[in-house]
């Protein structure tokens, strides 16, 4: 065979001829230069191997058998194309072995580090890096928490949790390091000391705080408050934080009948009646283009949350109800959601499931989807769970109504890999630990200390000598009995259960909506919510009097319910559940309503024009209307700036239909000036720049300004603006200024789903900051469309750029007439492991907002079984 440097040495003799000599040290050149080339080849194809090895080395088994320690029988675990498991097993001991089990298999490394996260050791993973995030954790003390709810669970749901925990650690028995997972490989080059532990009740428990801590609700709003009533008047305030507008967005249980029964929003609308676009939102002021649009509305996209609703039999095709649900939360790869299916070989007392849906890894159970019966779904409930709290300290103690008080403390111990263990003390009064100790933001609000009573700001006066500090009181931080409501919920079997199970899910507090196979529908406010004392909770109160503590929890028997509405449907998509006149106060921060008002427009159109079908919720969740778009575009009707791009974006602008479609170049603009408006109106050059925080309030804000050209927020000295009409010009040429810039002056090469995409980031080496550790884990960009309070909510933050954050995690639509009819997705795929088929395979159709068919009956998953691994009993 001829080798490169025979070539080369020929080609000389004809070409360049030269001494025997240089031909010779030319081939010698030639030669090591190969044999170099050759030497990087080879590394480079040992270390792709190594490395292709040490990734697929833990991709789990899916089909043939494997023994297992403790297993009573046989259990089933097949797999669809998507990796889907459905675990067939004969007892509920080997049900929930096998799902912890399957678990570990999918999730592990995302499971180790949820736990670690949940009991504030990450120090131990990564180093000092993560020291202040374990402080204020350790401080928070979810751990201590799940600990408590662990042992004071029911000898029956505890043996779940312990069958669960036995499968994840008869997965752990063999599959150690990178056998595990590829993270643990790349984790060794930091910290090659890690050994994994064995898993623990009070490891899937704890994983419910952090899930509460993420729909913790107002506590971000509570906080900005009192960081700018420093700096705001109470009037700003006010302005800022508007209240639910009542008189144009809906409730969820807004009225009572005759025989004192709550009835939800859509009470008010009967089916004879519909539709009634106008009792949803009143579009007279947008003229021509509420025809193209044919209305719209929108949610608190950036932020955390949810739709969900239920409609009747009587309004669908198939004579049954139909349930949607599309929880919104943060984006993470993978996927929060693990979809799976839990079977009794025969359902009995002693192996009542057969439930399909949505679970956590780490989590024995499904958390939302549905049984052979029943099918539920969740949104936040957005009630005030969480208070601030200003104390005044005085060495080891606090003050309480004119005493001193021991301060409770704990001695906490935090490991950090390559350093030494840090020694903390956790103080707390009785409202709760003084979270001041362990994050800048609450020690910068007890260094400019402000309370508030009804929502009023003002310095503290009348406190006791001390320091200040500020404490947190939240549900979650007391033991609770969500940890035996998942249980409960999947085996409920109609409305009655369905309601004992929702009065054990009190953290976090969710809107439960309900139907079953008999053809009911309904609704249940669940949650363990607080009775305030003289304050609200808006702003932080003064922890030195009892007053204003919490008094109690609202009885369950008080929380609004509703079954089978005479309209015939169900919305919940974070707005308020009950009026004004209910008699306990709930919170001040709902979500605005655009997005419950849009799903009620759109449900009471498609009534009316015929019976509802699936297609027809999944083009609910699709929909990318845009509220704030008609006002935008009613606010810059004729206005000429002068420039020629500019003006030529508000032209387009002015034929836009409001949609937040991934290819419009108009949705493009309209988001890019939306930003550019509130920045120039409440943040650019202001002495004291004001919170914008969640859209659909700033919805409302703006849409109230656009009103009133009187306002003095439209002046803004720093930018030389001192009129609405001025504002309105500069924020149009900024925002046309800033697209070029970031897509190009040709106005056709827009795009909103490129200014607007998705990247999928690992939680853990996914946000490393070396790029090629983030190469092997992270996906993306992804082109989408939908928005900030828009109904397919993919959430961007005012003034951080337009980058997807948040966004409907999963989705799904439940069929009552026949299960194998409903549909799901989620945001990525079943497998946590990098690389593997299933990793990011249902992010495509996400993006699309396609569904796929959801196989419950033993039949139905026979057809779609692509895998069938068999668990073995040892002996």
């Amino acid at each position: 065979m001829t080798k490169p440097a025979d070539v080369l040495d020929d080609v000389a003799q004809f070409d360049d001829p030269e001494p025997p000599a240089r031909r010779s040290l030319g081939r010698r050149i030639a030669i090591t230069l190969y044999a170099v080339f050759v030497g990087l080849v080879v590394l480079a194809l040992i270390a792709a191997s190594v490395v292709v090895f040490s990734i697929q080395r833990s991709f789990p088994q899916l089909d043939g058998e494997k023994t297992l320690p403790g297993l009573t029988a046989e259990v089933s675990v097949q797999r669809d194309a998507l990796g889907i498991p459905t675990i067939t097993a004969e007892t509920s001991r080997d049900l929930f072995y096998a799902q912890g089990y399957v678990h570990a298999q999918d999730r592990f490394w995302e499971m180790d580090f949820r736990r670690h996260v949940t009991s504030g050791r990450l120090s131990e993973l990564f180093g000092e890096s993560q020291l202040q995030t374990d402080i204020f954790l350790r401080t928070l003390g979810w751990r201590e928490v799940a600990a408590q709810e662990v042992a004071s669970l029911d000898p029956t749901v505890r043996a779940y949790y312990d069958a669960y925990a036995d499968g994840v650690n008869a997965y752990l028995a063999d599959h150690q390091g990178p056998d595990a997972s590829f993270e643990y490989a790349v984790l060794g080059l930091q910290n090659p000391d890690y050994e994994i532990e064995p898993w623990t009740p009070e490891d899937s428990v704890a994983w419910l705080k952090a899930m509460a801590w993420d729909l913790r609700s107002n506590i971000g709003d509570e906080t900005d408050r009192a960081v700018a009533a420093a700096s705001l008047t109470p009037e700003q305030l006010a302005d800022l934080y508007p209240t639910y507008p009542f008189d144009r967005n809906p409730v969820i249980v807004p009225v009572i009948d005759e025989a004192g029964t709550p009835l939800p929003a859509s009470a008010r609308i009967s089916a004879e009646t519909a539709p009634n676009v106008e009792a949803a939102v009143d579009w007279a002021e947008v003229g021509d283009v509420v025809e193209a649009v044919s209305t719209l509305v929108g949610p608190i996209g950036e932020g955390i949350g949810s739709n969900s609703w239920v409609v009747s039999g009587a309004l669908t095709d198939t004579g049954m109800p139909l349930l949607a649900n599309d929880p919104h939360l943060g984006a993470s790869l993978p996927s929060v959601w693990h979809q799976v299916q839990l079977k009794c070989e025969r359902v009995q007392q002693d192996c009542p499931f057969d439930v399909a849906g949505f679970g956590f890894s780490g989590m024995p159970g499904v958390i939302i989807g549905h049984n052979a019966d029943i099918a539920w779904g969740f949104t936040n409930l957005t009630t005030d769970v969480t208070d601030l709290y200003l104390e005044r300290v005085q060495d080891d103690a606090y003050w309480r109504d004119g005493q001193l008080l021991p301060l409770t403390t704990r001695q906490e111990t935090i490991e950090v890999a390559g350093g030494d263990d840090v020694e903390i003390t956790v103080r707390a009064t009785e409202n709760g630990p003084l979270i001041s100790d362990a994050s800048g933001e609450y020690a910068g609000i007890a260094d400019e200390p402000f309370v508030g009573t009804e929502g009023v700001p003002a310095a503290p006066s009348g406190a006791p000598d001390g320091e200040y500090a500020v404490s947190l009181r939240w549900t979650a931080l007391e033991p609770g009995t969500t940890a035996s409501a998942i249980f409960a919920l999947n085996q409920a079997a109609d409305f009655d259960s369905f309601r004992i199970a929702a009065s054990l899910f009190d953290v976090p507090a969710q809107n439960l909506v309900y139907a079953d196979t008999a053809g009911n529908i309904g609704y249940q406010t669940p949650g363990k919510l607080p009775i305030r004392g003289a304050g609200d909770g808006s702003l932080p109160q003064p922890g030195w009097d009892s007053a204003y503590a919490w008094q109690g929890y609202i009885p369950f028997e008080e929380l609004p319910v509703s079954l089978n509405p005479s309209a015939g449907y169900i919305v919940t998509a974070n707005n308020p559940i009950v009026g004004e006149d209910y008699p306990y106060q709930l919170t001040r921060d709902w979500d605005y309503g655009w997005r419950a008002a849009r799903i009620v427009e759109m449900l009471e159109r498609r009534i009316a024009a015929g019976p509802l079908t699936a297609t027809d919720m999944r083009d609910i969740q699709a929909d990318n209307a845009m509220w704030m778009g008609p006002r935008l575009i009613a606010a810059y009707a004729g206005i000429r700036t002068g420039d020629e791009g500019t003006d030529a974006a508000l032209d387009l602008l002015g034929g836009w239909d409001a949609q937040n479609h991934s290819g419009s170049a108009a949705a493009a603009y309209a988001n890019v000036l939306w930003d550019e408006l509130v920045q120039n109106v409440f943040v650019r050059e202001r002495e004291s720049p004001a919170p914008t925080g969640n859209q659909a309030r700033m919805f409302l804000v703006v849409d109230t300004l656009l009103a009133d050209a009187s306002s003095p927020w439209w002046q803004n000295e720093g930018l030389d603006v001192t009129s609405q009409a001025e504002m309105l010009e500069r924020s149009a040429t900024d925002a046309y200024a800033r697209l070029v810039e970031l897509q190009g002056d040709t106005p056709a090469m827009w795009e909103w789903g490129d200014l607007h995409a998705l990247t999928l980031r690992n939680d853990t080496f996914g946000t490393s900051g070396i790029a090629p550790i983030e190469m092997l884990f992270n996906r993306g960009p992804y082109p989408v469309g939908g928005g900030s309070s828009v109904a397919n909510a993919t959430g961007w933050v005012l003034g951080q750029g337009f980058e997807t954050v948040t966004v409907p995690s999963m989705r799904m639509i439940v069929d009552l007439g026949d299960l194998d009819r409903s549909s799901w997705q989620h945001l990525t795929g079943t497998s946590g492991h990098a690389f593997h088929p299933n990793y990011v395979d249902q992010t495509p159709a996400w993006q699309r907002a396609e569904l796929f068919p959801w196989a419950f009956t033993p039949d139905a998953v026979a057809a779609t079984t692509t895998h069938t691994l068999r668990l073995i009993p040892n002996g």
